[in-house]
């Protein structure tokens, strides 16, 4: 008569056990996932350089003024800002005319690089761009790039051009931060894709 009652009450273990299971991964994941984030970031800080250097790829103009804002901040007198070819032109002619409308920045504090068609990775872009540097006699730059980009970018640069040294500086991006990446669906795709690349670049690939 009182048995299945008891079964019944049996069953809540097992699935209050479930639940405090899902609250404290849920819980323990958000740290964790804020360190993986983490991980993909270098900022050094600002410091004098020879030059700026605002790697192409930049999807809503904020590597670009923010290169600007450190040249105008006096961290160095010029912002090299390279991109690949487009239809019409180059990336890095986009970018320095959105950095000139955007945020009245004079156009003479700009040197762009145009890149070649088969500068398609980041290693060939900065091995590009070193050349280029280096037959204008720099010594140092400040690399700025987007924040999920940094640490891949400054372990390249340092390997491919070992006589420039380079002091990095995270640039924002609006859909990636650290504490909030995993929230949108352009955060998640950063990620992923940020990830895959540095385990390519921790193997030499």
């Amino acid at each position: 008569m009182f048995g299945p009652p008891r079964r019944k009450r049996g069953c809540l273990f097992p699935i209050l056990l479930l639940v405090l299971i899902a609250a404290g991964i849920r819980l323990l994941s958000e740290p964790f996932l804020t360190a993986c984030a983490s991980y993909l970031i270098e900022d050094d800080g600002p410091r004098k350089a020879d030059a700026i250097l605002v790697l192409g790829g930049d999807r809503y103009g904020d590597r670009t003024l923010k290169g600007a804002e450190l040249a105008k901040a006096g961290y160095a007198p010029v912002v090299y800002v390279d991109g690949p070819p487009r239809l019409m032109g180059y990336e890095s002619t986009d970018e320095v005319t959105y950095a000139e409308q955007k945020g009245g920045y004079p156009p003479a504090v700009f040197k762009e690089v145009h890149l070649p068609e088969d500068a398609e990775s980041t290693r060939t872009e900065m091995m590009f761009v070193g050349k280029s540097m280096a037959a204008d006699g720099i010594k140092s730059i400040l690399l700025v790039t987007s924040n999920f980009h940094t640490r891949r970018a400054a372990k390249l640069w340092r390997q491919v051009n070992p006589n420039i040294n380079v002091t990095v500086v995270a640039s924002s991006d609006p859909y990636f931060t650290p504490t909030t990446w995993w929230k949108t669906r352009p955060g998640q795709k950063t990620f992923v894709y940020e990830w895959l690349k540095t385990i390519s670049v921790m193997f030499g690939i």
